[in-house]
């Protein structure tokens, strides 16, 4: 087998697996990527986090009840974010894996790594492991959560408000059983599975900077007009659920303050641009570190074949400008005009390469996931047929 094909299959890259959180799937039998693994592990989280409240609150009998401000299956946020966006956070690890493992074999498939700095790539590849599988980092999370996390929540709840998880009290919330329950349960639960991977998004972006550090063998005149990192851009994509899972948080959220609150759909413009231009931007920024690379790679491109141009164009110059009779050749078929135009394309490659190892349609993609889970919010302004109608409106 040869040496850079020896060196991808020793390559195993996971974000996903190792950690506090990990060991306790293990343990339960729950760890694995085959989709039965994984439905399990969602099963038990969304058991642990939103049953236990519903059964409590069907006993007090604030499941449902207009004589609440918000019941239980009113509670348009809770629902989303044990229903929805944490089997996201939890079903999405294989794809994330897959595809985060995938990008970084091709470092060595492409030959993008020198064979004196293998020993430096796999280095950055176990720091990463390293940092991931730390019993330390998640402790700290955990303890963030049941501090910062919990009082955050607590400090937007209304004040005399009569809701499933609490009864009006001049001294603070009175927190119901269920609402005990989804303060020291569920919430933190919730909000450790996102810091997580937020945790892990910057072990990413850590691991990423050590490798652009290397001496990469960039090609500046490679078709992905990247040097031939183009693939780099296919990190954004394996986090893109994670951004979708934002969307959803910020549409619930939007959505509880229009019913609930009485605020204008409208008014939340402003934040939802700042919302999803500052994930889109979080997630990109990461792959941004290649960026001195693909500078010196440019450079080094644009002096290398400017130099061989100005050599070709100066012998072609001579050889059928200003020479009458060039060796008895005929001009028509003559194969120096197609290598011209050849090395013509070629520094044109060079001179549009991007500074970055991703698109601009990446970023337009990036966007639209991020901001797919709010168009139903316009169902709170349009009826179904209004909003259908204006749609083919605007294709039409």
């Amino acid at each position: 087998m040869p040496q850079a094909a020896l060196e991808t299959e020793q390559v195993d890259f996971s974000l996903s697996a190792g950690g506090l959180a990990y060991e306790f799937f293990r343990w339960s039998h729950l760890s694995g990527d085959e989709p039965r693994s994984v439905r399990r592990r969602v099963a038990l989280l969304v058991t642990i986090a939103w049953l236990p409240p519903l059964i409590l609150t069907v006993i007090a009998g604030t499941a449902y009840s207009d004589a609440l401000r918000v019941s239980f299956l009113n509670s348009l946020l809770g629902h989303v974010r044990f229903l929805i966006v944490l089997p996201i956070l939890i079903g999405v690890e294989p794809f994330i894996q897959k595809q985060l493992n995938t990008a970084v074999k091709l470092f060595l498939r492409r030959n993008i790594i020198p064979a004196g700095e293998l020993a430096e790539f796999h280095r950055a590849i176990d720091n990463a492991h390293e940092k991931r599988n730390s019993y330390l980092i998640e402790i700290v999370l955990l303890i963030l959560v049941y501090t910062v996390g919990v009082w955050f929540w607590v400090s937007r709840q209304p004040e005399g408000a009569q809701t499933w998880y609490a009864n009006p009290n001049t001294l603070g919330l009175n927190l119901t059983l269920a609402g005990y329950w989804f303060v020291f349960v569920s919430l933190p639960m919730f909000q450790f599975f996102l810091v997580r991977w937020y945790a892990r998004f910057f072990i990413l972006f850590w691991m990423l900077l050590q490798i652009s550090k290397l001496n990469l063998n960039l090609t500046p005149t490679h078709p992905d007009r990247a040097g031939g990192i183009g693939f780099v851009g296919r990190v954004s994509y394996a986090l893109s659920p994670l951004l979708f899972a934002q969307g959803t948080l910020l549409s619930a959220t939007i959505a509880t303050e229009v019913m609930h609150n009485g605020r204008e759909l409208q008014s939340f413009l402003v934040e939802a641009v700042g919302y999803i231009s500052f994930f889109v931007i979080a997630v990109l920024l990461p792959l941004c570190v290649f960026v001195p690379a693909l500078m010196r790679a440019k450079r080094r491109g644009l002096a290398i074949y400017g130099t061989l141009a100005a050599r070709y164009v100066e012998e072609f110059d001579k050889k059928w400008i200003r020479s009458n009779d060039p060796e008895g050749e005929e001009l028509l078929g003559t194969a120096d005009i197609q290598s011209l135009a050849d090395l013509a394309n070629s520094y044109e490659v060079v001179r549009e390469m991007n500074l970055a190892p991703f698109y601009y349609r990446d970023i337009i993609r990036l966007a639209g996931i991020t901001a797919a889970p709010l168009i139903p919010l316009l169902l709170l302004v349009f009826s179904a047929d209004e909003l259908f109608r204006k749609i083919l409106e605007a294709i039409l």
